[in-house]
């Protein structure tokens, strides 16, 4: 039994490291209700340009997507590639 020492310093340490633990519902207990702000914008787009934006992204979507699928498409073929070899 010569670890009695270190088992009484962790059981002490643990003892200081203690904090008290706040429950959600004290947490709730003291969130104020407040009045709900609105957002403010100072630039506003024309339907034109939104159409635009929408579209530059979707077209960059679209090549993510296509460059993922390519990918994809490449190391499924190299492993069947690979596994062709290995079973010969």
């Amino acid at each position: 039994m010569s670890f009695g020492g270190a088992v009484s310093a962790m059981i002490a340490s643990m003892k200081a490291n203690k904090r008290s633990r706040v429950s959600m519902f004290d947490k709730t207990k003291h969130v104020k209700r407040g009045t709900p702000t609105t957002l403010h914008f100072e630039n506003e787009a024309t339907q034109k340009e939104l159409e635009i934006i929408r579209n530059k992204i979707q077209r960059d979507l679209k090549k993510k997507a296509l460059t993922k699928v390519i990918l994809l498409l490449v190391i499924i073929a190299l492993l069947i590639y690979a596994i062709g070899f290995v079973e010969k």
